[in-house]
């Protein structure tokens, strides 16, 4: 393929790449847009390996088969629940191959460049590979936290500031012996940094707790998108640095939303907790809930649902764990049949990453329409007979707003007390992962409903089918008596 059919296909499929973000900011356009992503990375796969040598393509399908082989499995298998580990993963892969390919991009033969040309391609290499090592260690770190092989609780080391500017500044000294050193001697410094930058990776990630996982996901895949970036820098290619810059701004927009809503410091995050006082983010500093927490059964759940106007569902990762979203979708087919409202409450952060629970429900077929926010939908929680709260606990905990010690104080949170009646849907009083204890569940009106959430969720529609058959069958019965009479 000709430089110019490959500068159209790349400007092509960078139109695309741009059309399916746009498409996935909306709820109804998403498919669209996973579409356009689609279609532009086949365009651009195809022109990439339209380039190269006959003789390369035994290479490259001995390396692409294997990968979309093991890909297609993976996606098929794994269940939403893991989809943030999921993604976590994938992020470190990305930063895996900044790495690699900024240290085979080093020893490769010099191409005949410019003294100034030169120094900026080895900055471009320095750059890459230490974005990229900050990216693949801190996305196993994450990795492990999602899949609960890491303590989802923040590792905050004394003096840990200043132990990650002495590992910022030992990267800065050792980009300094590598642009100081001919080639290939720099390897040694080179290697050195994306060490130290591997060590901070796993720092920086292992400070940020459970409660800010989800802007970790999104700002990790900025890191991600930066890296590639800086990749496409070292390898002259216009479509990488195009698409990186996509992936890295739009991540780390996503991440300043969410820190916004969740009335965090963007900064703070992404440092590990930077200027937070460590007495005060522990959940042991916080004042513990006292009392007794009322339960209720699947009947007494039914009758507040059967009594109500207005019903509002919030769903939590729980929910995703026992895979109960199309049962829910059951749920409010059956009320809406009777005429009562519901709606959905989102918090910007329910569930392992953003967007985590609008997936889901939209798996569930459930109307856009009636899928909210939690700015959207705080305020009417006052006019609410019924909330019904299925496997969420940090977003719904009363403490961030009545607690200042605690470990989520100030994050925005679905105001669910203020409801006529809560139902929560959980299968012990465990704390959330946050690690925080939950007032709302020894509030007067609240009910636990103890269990998982299929079951109870599945017993819920068995009712409600049963109550409106029984319905169905007096209306019947009235209808024939009244015939009779006539």
């Amino acid at each position: 393929m000709s430089n110019n059919l490959l500068t159209v296909a790349y400007i092509v499929a960078s139109a695309l790449f741009i059309l399916s973000l746009g498409g996935l900011s909306n709820q109804q356009t998403a498919g669209k847009g996973n579409i356009f992503g689609i279609l532009g990375m086949a365009i651009a796969f195809v022109a990439t390996a339209l380039t190269l040598s006959t003789n390369s393509y035994g290479i490259l399908a001995s390396v692409v088969i294997p990968g979309g082989v093991i890909g297609a499995i993976v996606a098929s298998r794994v269940a939403m629940t893991s989809m943030p580990e999921l993604v976590a993963i994938l992020h470190s892969f990305v930063g895996a191959a900044a790495v690699l390919v900024g240290i085979s991009n080093y020893l490769q033969a010099p191409a005949l460049l410019t003294p100034v040309e030169s120094t900026i391609h080895e900055i471009e290499i320095f750059i890459g590979v230490f974005i990229g090592a900050i990216t693949l260690s801190g996305s196993v770190i994450a990795f492990g936290k999602l899949r609960g092989i890491i303590s989802s609780k923040s590792l905050l080391l004394p003096g840990r500031h200043l132990l990650n500017l002495a590992m910022l500044g030992g990267c800065v000294w050792f980009g300094i012996q590598f642009m100081g050193t001919a080639h290939p001697e720099g390897l040694q410094p080179l290697l050195l940094m994306s060490t130290i930058g591997c060590i901070l990776g796993i720092h920086l990630v292992l400070a940020i707790g459970g409660a800010d996982m989800p802007v970790v996901i999104s700002m990790l895949n900025s890191y991600s998108g930066w890296a590639a970036a800086a990749a496409g820098f070292m390898l002259s290619n216009d479509l990488l640095i195009i698409t990186g810059a996509l992936v890295g701004s739009s991540g780390a927009i996503l991440s300043y939303i969410m820190c916004k809503a969740m009335n965090r410091s963007f900064i703070s995050v992404i440092l590990g907790g930077f200027g937070a006082d460590t007495n005060t983010t522990s959940s042991t500093a916080s004042v513990l809930p006292t009392g007794d927490a009322l339960t209720a059964d699947v009947e007494e759940t039914v009758e507040f649902l059967r009594n109500a106007k207005s019903v509002v569902i919030v769903p939590g990762y729980g929910m995703a764990v026992a895979q109960a979203q199309h049962a829910v979708s059951e749920i409010v087919k059956l009320l809406r049949s009777r005429g009562v409202q519901v709606r959905f409450g989102i918090h910007p952060v329910a569930g392992r990453m953003p967007g985590h629970m609008n997936v889901l429900l939209a798996e569930a077929r459930v109307p856009y329409d009636i899928v909210l926010e939690m700015d959207e939908i705080n305020e009417d929680f006052t006019k609410t007979d019924v909330v019904l709260v299925i496997g969420a606990n940090d977003t719904v905990n009363p403490s961030a707003l009545e607690d200042p010690n605690s470990a989520i104080a100030g994050m925005p949170v679905m105001e669910v007390w203020k409801a006529k009646t809560v139902v929560v849907m959980k299968r012990s009083m465990a704390s959330g992962y946050a690690g925080v204890e939950n007032p709302l569940f020894y509030k007067e009106n609240t009910r636990m409903l103890f269990g998982d959430a299929k079951k109870n969720v599945d017993g819920i529609v068995a009712k409600l089918n049963q109550v409106n058959q029984e319905k169905s069958d007096i209306l019947l019965t009235k209808q024939l008596a009244l015939s009779n009479k006539i």
